[in-house]
C-alpha cells in the first residue's frame, strides 16, 4: 500500500500548510545564526563550540538518519534558500546557466575540494573556520541565484545537496505524482511553469481524491506560486535525484495531485527510464563519476580518522617527498576518491563488458553499473556518522548550556574558576552496541547493492548467463569494498566534535 505523507494525521496537515518550508528553513536559520557567531565570536576550542560540533557531529548524523527514514528533509528545510529568495527580489536573476556546466562534474569537483579542505585545515577543529564555510554558502546561494535562472545552486554546485541527492535514492519516500491520467489531461502544467492567479479556488491539497479541473491553458494575471526551478516536470519526474522536496509543485498543482508518496528504496538505481531534468542515468558518466565519489569519500573519511593514515601520509613524505600537510593531504584525496575508484570501476567495466560480450566501451559499462555501489557507500557513511552521533548527541546539553553562559543568560563559573557545567555526556546507546551496529549498516548496504547490480546486469542482459558474468566483477568489488569498511570500522576512531576527541 502507498503511504502519502501529506495525509498523514499532524505531518500531513503541516507540510500542507503553503508556509511549512519556510518555517523550517527560518528555525535552521536561526540555528545557523548561533553557530557563524559562536564561530566567530565564542571559545575557540572545537568541541566547546556550536560551530565546531553542531555541523561536524549533530547535523551529519541527523542528515543520514532523515535521509534513511524519509528523504530530503534538509534541502527542504536548507536556510541557505532563504538567502537565495532574497538573491531573487535583489538581483536580475535573467541570465542562463551556461552550457558547458551544465551537468555534474562541476558538483564532483567541488564535493572532493569540500572533503580536501575538510581534512587539510582540520576545518572541525577551528569553528572560526567552520562559520566562515557557512558564510560562504549563504553568500554563494544568494549570488549565483541571484544572477541566473532556476535554482543553478542547487542543481549544479552545493556539495552538500548532492550528497543528498545521492544518497536520497535509498530513501523510502519521493516526491510524485498520485494519478498518472489527471497530469495526461492538464493543460497549464503549473507543477513547472508555476501557477497563475485564475480566480478559481483550489482543492485541498491532501485530504481529498484529485480530480482534473478544466482550465484555462494560457490563464491571465500575475505568477502566485512558483514550479520546480531544477525543471523537474511531474509528470516524467522519477526518483530523487536533483529533487530538494522544495514543494513548490505539490502548492503549485491545481488539481492536488502531487504528493510525498511512499516507493521501494533504490529502485530507481537499476530503472533507467528518461528522467526529467536528468535524462537516463546509463547516458549520464557525469553523474556516475559523482556517485562515484560519493562511494569512495565514505570510506577514505572514516580512513582519515584512524591511526593508519599517519603510517600513510608519512610514506606519500618518504616516497615523494612532500612534506606539506596540505599536499599530502591533496595527494591522499586524489588517489583515494578519484584515481584508485576510477581504476578499479574501469577495470571491473573492462571484465564485466568482456565477460558477458555486451559490446559497450568501457565507460559506458561503468556508467550503468556504477549507481550500484550507492547502498554501500550510504551504509558506510550511516555506520560512521551514527558512531560519531550516538557517542556524542548529548554534547548539545553542556555545549547549550556554555553557550548561554557566554551570552551572559547561564551560569557564571565559580569563585575557585571552576567550570559548573558538567560536559562528561553519555552515549545515546551503550558502547557495546555501537560496532554491531556499524556492521549492520555496512553490510546491508552490500546486501542492497548486490540486489541492485543484479537488477541492473538482468536489465542489459537478457541472457541469464551473460547477466552473471557481467554481475560478478562488480559483485566482488562490492564485496571488496565492504571488507575494507569493516576493517575501518574495527579500527580506534578519532571522536572528533566531543572532549574524547578534538
Amino acid at each position: 500500500m502507498t503511504v502519502d505523507l501529506l495525509r498523514t494525521p499532524f505531518l500531513g496537515t503541516f507540510l500542507r500548510w503553503r508556509h511549512a518550508r519556510t518555517a523550517l528553513q527560518i528555525g535552521m536559520l536561526a540555528v545557523a545564526i548561533a553557530v557563524i557567531f559562536d564561530g566567530l565570536f565564542g571559545p575557540q576550542l572545537g568541541p566547546r563550540n556550536l560551530a565546531g560540533v553542531l555541523p561536524w557531529l549533530h547535523w551529519r548524523g541527523m542528515v543520514v538518519l532523515a535521509i534513511l527514514l524519509f528523504g530530503n528533509f534538509f534541502c527542504m528545510a536548507c536556510p541557505f534558500m532563504l538567502t537565495r529568495r532574497a538573491g531573487k527580489t535583489l538581483l536580475p536573476g535573467d541570465r542562463n546557466w551556461p552550457t558547458a556546466l551544465k551537468s555534474k562534474w562541476l558538483a564532483a569537483a567541488l564535493l572532493i575540494l569540500f572533503f580536501w579542505a575538510y581534512e587539510a585545515f582540520d576545518i572541525w577543529t577551528s569553528p572560526w573556520w567552520s562559520a566562515w564555510v557557512a558564510l560562504a554558502y549563504f553568500v554563494g546561494a544568494f549570488v549565483i541565484d541571484g544572477l541566473f535562472k532556476g535554482a543553478a545552486f542547487c542543481k549544479y554546485i552545493c556539495p552538500i545537496g548532492h550528497f543528498h541527492f545521492i544518497n536520497a535514492t535509498l530513501s523510502p519516500f519521493e516526491v510524485a505524482v498520485r494519478q498518472p491520467d489527471i497530469c495526461s489531461g492538464c493543460r497549464t502544467k503549473d507543477c513547472i511553469s508555476g501557477r497563475r492567479d485564475r480566480g478559481i479556488p483550489l482543492p485541498v491539497l491532501a485530504r481529498e481524491e484529485p480530480a482534473l479541473v478544466p482550465l484555462p491553458a494560457q490563464p491571465p494575471g500575475a505568477k502566485i506560486q512558483n514550479g520546480c526551478e531544477l525543471w523537474l516536470f511531474q509528470q516524467k519526474k522519477v526518483g530523487n535525484v536533483d529533487c530538494t522536496f522544495c514543494m513548490e509543485c505539490i502548492q503549485a498543482c491545481p488539481h492536488g495531485n502531487v504528493g510525498i508518496l511512499s516507493r521501494q528504496p533504490a529502485s530507481e538505481l537499476w530503472k533507467d527510464p528518461l528522467r526529467s531534468g536528468i535524462g537516463r542515468f546509463s547516458q549520464r558518466p557525469d553523474l556516475a563519476f559523482l556517485a562515484l565519489i560519493m562511494v569512495s569519500t565514505a570510506f577514505l573519511n572514516a580512513f582519515g580518522m584512524v591511526a593508519p593514515v599517519y603510517a600513510t601520509l608519512d610514506w606519500i613524505t618518504s616516497t615523494l617527498g612532500i612534506a606539506n600537510e596540505v599536499a599530502r593531504v591533496g595527494v591522499l584525496m586524489i588517489t583515494g576518491t578519484v584515481i584508485l575508484p576510477v581504476l578499479l570501476a574501469g577495470a571491473a567495466a573492462w571484465i564485466s563488458r568482456t565477460a558477458s560480450g555486451s559490446g559497450r566501451s568501457v565507460v559506458a559499462e561503468a556508467t550503468r553499473f556504477v549507481y550500484g555501489l550507492i547502498p554501500l557507500g550510504f551504509g558506510m557513511w550511516l555506520a560512521h556518522h551514527l558512531f560519531h552521533f550516538l557517542l556524542g548527541a548529548l554534547t548539545i546539553v553542556p555545549l547549550g548550556k556554555s553557550y548561554l553562559r557566554d551570552l551572559g543568560l547561564g551560569p557564571a563559573k565559580g569563585t575557585a574558576g571552576v567550570d559548573p557545567v558538567n560536559w562528561a555526556v553519555p552515549p545515546l546507546i551503550p558502547e557495546a552496541w555501537l560496532a554491531p551496529l556499524e556492521l549492520f549498516f555496512i553490510e546491508l548496504g552490500l546486501l542492497v547493492s548486490l540486489v541492485v547490480l543484479w537488477r541492473i546486469a538482468r536489465r542489459d542482459n537478457s541472457d541469464r548467463r551473460a547477466a552473471r558474468l557481467a554481475f560478478a566483477p562488480w559483485g566482488g568489488l562490492a564485496v571488496a569494498l565492504s571488507l575494507i569498511g569493516i576493517w575501518l570500522l574495527l579500527q580506534p576512531m578519532e571522536m572528533r566534535g566531543t572532549m574524547m576527541g578534538g
